[in-house]
């Protein structure tokens, strides 16, 4: 599905290049550097599946990072695991927590001259302070850069040390050290393979000299996926979306709110199902909170129950599609409040604009004020009744002030204009009043 999603948004840069030229093995090097963040994964991801097609000799990994999340981090170390292309981990200075992870899913790890990787307990960010995270994730990530390491030949054991801080190595790690290693002490070790301080340094020990260097880059649909995913822009997104569903609801028919509300949902979506975040249960609730919306829209007056349900739902699939696999009790919390906080800012704004919009110039433009009055020919009573005006009858029943007066031979329900009048005396019709008769006793000289 990345593959297709991939080509759909973007084509594949330098592809050409390992076509065309024959003189020579082409390698691909990719750049892995800042934040480890979901867009990534279908970048690395497309990179080696082209990189196969091609049949190029080698996919170089230029790694420089302090981490980020660990589902985008296990999704490209699939990636590369499935990959019958060899791929290079050149740390080119650090891979640290989630790079620490991709660089052991290579299948050969290169360190330059003061490199450094490791250090991969997964924790929570809180503003400026970081904390661990439960045991539930420590014991996740463990085992799975545990089996990565395994899979390549490496010790598991050391690799499970960057990640948990109770496993113990004689000689390397005591209890309560996180292990991070340096060059010098990741080739002792045989986490990495040799030391170079240039890709083309790197090429040339493992004996590809005349390599001709394809550089690979994120094309123009990755980085709008990148965007889309940054938690600032998501939190942005569902914002937009709640403040245009909530005051589509409170408004007659679908406008500008509406479609503001809809793309804003969709584009969140689109960019987190690219991703490999939105799946079955997530499209499942979204259907229902939609559903729900509109039940409250076009059946239900106001905004009630199934207003609320709908909003709750459609918050629970969004959250559920920030969050990927070993997500920790903090992290849902940490997601949940990131979602609550978007929510208060959208009741916030939809109030005030519910309140204040319409009488912008902006506000006035979108809604009909047409005055229906009567002198330009609109009227909600009856025509007949109108002909009723200035005839002479008799009250049939006491007006209290409403009753029942005989007038051309029909009984009438009319109202007196403030007074009681008896049954039997003479009334007149004074005006129609919508869809009220309004009459007038005929005072006797």
């Amino acid at each position: 599905m990345l593959l297709l999603m991939s080509l759909l948004i973007g084509g594949w840069v330098g592809a050409q290049s390992a076509n065309s030229r024959t003189d020579g093995p082409v390698v691909i090097v990719a750049k892995i550097d800042g934040t480890i963040d979901l867009g990534l994964a279908p970048f690395v991801d497309r990179v080696m599946r082209q990189a196969q097609a091609d049949n190029v000799a080698a996919v170089v990994l230029q790694i420089n990072t302090f981490g980020g999340r660990v589902d985008a981090a296990v999704q490209i170390r699939d990636a590369l695991l499935k990959s019958p292309v060899t791929s290079i981990a050149f740390i080119d200075t650090r891979a640290i927590s989630a790079g620490a992870l991709i660089s052991l899913a290579a299948n050969v790890i290169v360190m330059a001259p003061g490199g450094t990787i490791g250090a991969a307990t997964p924790v929570i960010s809180s503003g400026a302070e970081t904390q661990p995270t439960s045991e539930k994730t420590v014991s996740y990530v463990r085992k799975e850069f545990s089996a990565t390491a395994e899979s390549r030949g490496r010790d598991p054991l050391v690799a499970e040390a960057m990640v948990d801080t109770d496993v113990v190595i004689p000689g390397v790690t005591a209890r309560g050290k996180l292990l991070t290693l340096t060059t010098e002490e990741a080739l002792k070790l045989d986490i990495a393979d040799f030391e170079a301080a240039t890709i083309q340094s790197v090429l040339e020990q493992l004996g590809m000299r005349n390599a001709q260097i394809v550089q690979a880059s994120t094309n123009w649909g990755e980085e709008v996926v990148r965007f889309l995913t940054n938690p600032i822009v998501s939190s942005l997104l569902v914002s937009l979306a709640m403040i245009g569903i909530i005051v589509e609801v409170r408004t007659p028919g679908f406008g500008v709110p509406g479609a503001v509300g809809v793309s804003s949902l969709g584009l969140f979506i689109w960019g987190h199902w690219i991703v490999n975040l939105v799946g079955l249960e997530e499209f499942l609730l979204l259907a229902a909170g939609i559903g729900l919306l509109l039940i409250e829209a076009f059946v239900l007056p106001g905004f009630g129950i199934a207003g609320i349900l709908g909003i709750l739902a459609l918050l629970a699939a969004l959250i559920m599609s920030t969050v990927g696999d070993g997500v920790s009790t903090q992290g849902l919390i940490a997601a949940t409040s990131r979602f609550g906080l978007s929510l208060l800012v959208a009741l916030v704004a939809s109030a005030v604009m519910l309140r204040y919009l319409p009488k912008t110039k902006f506000g006035r433009q979108l809604v009909l004020e047409t005055d229906l009055s009567a002198a330009t020919g609109y009227t909600s009573e009856p025509l007949s009744e109108h002909d009723l005006v200035g005839k002479e009858g008799v009250a049939s029943s006491t007006l209290r002030p409403s009753g029942v007066a005989d007038i051309d031979g029909k009984r009438i329900d009319v109202v007196s204009d403030g007074e009681f009048i008896d049954p039997g005396e003479r009334i007149r019709v004074d005006h129609v009043d919508g869809n009220r008769v309004v009459v007038r006793r005929i005072v006797q000289p």
